[in-house]
């Protein structure tokens, strides 16, 4: 629990409906976070998420979610409009640091608060740009792409490791069976190509993540994906460090409206980043 002084703001982790709040936050900025997000979130890490309270009232927040013993994901890192500028943010951030406790920490950048997030040493990666749009009506469904199952699970755990700097086995449980969540995989003779999700959000469907070996199987899997959503806009945060998954976005006729920076404190294990067309979410990485 951190004090802020003058201010009277206190530091402590967040609870679950703490979280909605700060979710309905993340929502008035613009984010468009999924509207079931906060207990997949969880059940990574249920000590990671903190929050900043006058007079009991909350006003600050961020979560700093680990992933084993080398590596964090900050995001959320908030304060309400109209008490900006007292504190609030930098107290809450140095609690929610803390959590890492020597890791490296990612995260996902807005553009105006890339300058201070180097300061506080992080590192840019790539650039990554959230495209929207109304995906036209695919031909033929593709029949090797079928819903995930649950004894897919250990293949697509695999499979995920190998596409983010870390391994996230009870995130990833939560996150394919989420109610409102649809998981599909590509198998191709017997083999994982590929898999993503899509959900419900704030504005728009999201999709992520969305990893695949080629354009071919992220395609697939994002027409079928985009197919149940009765052609509304779908949106997906796409790494400008793989030119075949923008390339993919723009042919689909999708429109890049949000840009971060994936930002790192230090290094990370290596990881497929070719497979990477659409991250998980700018949460949690």
């Amino acid at each position: 629990m951190t004090d802020a002084g003058s201010g009277r703001l206190v530091v402590s982790r967040a609870t679950l409906d703490d979280w909605r709040v700060v979710t309905g936050w993340a929502a008035d900025e613009g984010w468009n976070p999924g509207l079931g997000d906060a207990p997949s979130f969880f059940a990574q890490d249920p000590e990671g998420f903190f929050v900043g309270r006058v007079d009991g009232e909350p006003v600050s927040a961020v979560s700093v979610v680990t992933y084993g013993d080398d590596y964090a994901f900050l995001g959320f890192y908030l304060v309400r409009p109209g008490l900006r500028g007292r504190g609030h943010g930098l107290a809450t951030w140095r609690a929610g640091l803390a959590h890492a406790a020597g890791r490296t920490v990612g995260l996902d950048g807005v553009p105006a608060q890339q300058d201070n997030y180097r300061r506080s040493g992080f590192a840019r990666a790539h650039g990554t740009l959230r495209y929207i749009g109304a995906l036209p009506a695919a031909g033929a469904s593709d029949p090797r792409v079928r819903p995930v199952e649950a004894a897919d699970l250990r293949a697509l755990t695999a499979y995920d490791g190998a596409c983010v700097p870390a391994d996230r086995p009870r995130f990833l449980r939560s996150w394919l069976t989420a109610p409102g969540h649809r998981a599909l995989a590509r198998v191709v003779d017997g083999t994982l190509t590929g898999y993503g999700v899509i959900r419900p959000g704030h504005d728009a469907p999201r999709v992520g993540p969305l990893f695949a070996d080629t354009r071919a199987d992220a395609e697939a899997l994002l027409d079928a994906l985009a197919a149940e959503t009765g052609g509304a806009p779908v949106a997906i945060d796409v790494p400008e460090n793989n030119a075949a998954a923008v390339a993919l976005a723009e042919a689909r006729g999708m429109k890049p409206t949000f840009d971060t920076a994936r930002m790192y404190t230090g290094p990370v294990r290596s990881f497929a980043r070719e497979r990477v067309f659409g991250v998980t979410t700018l949460e949690l990485g």
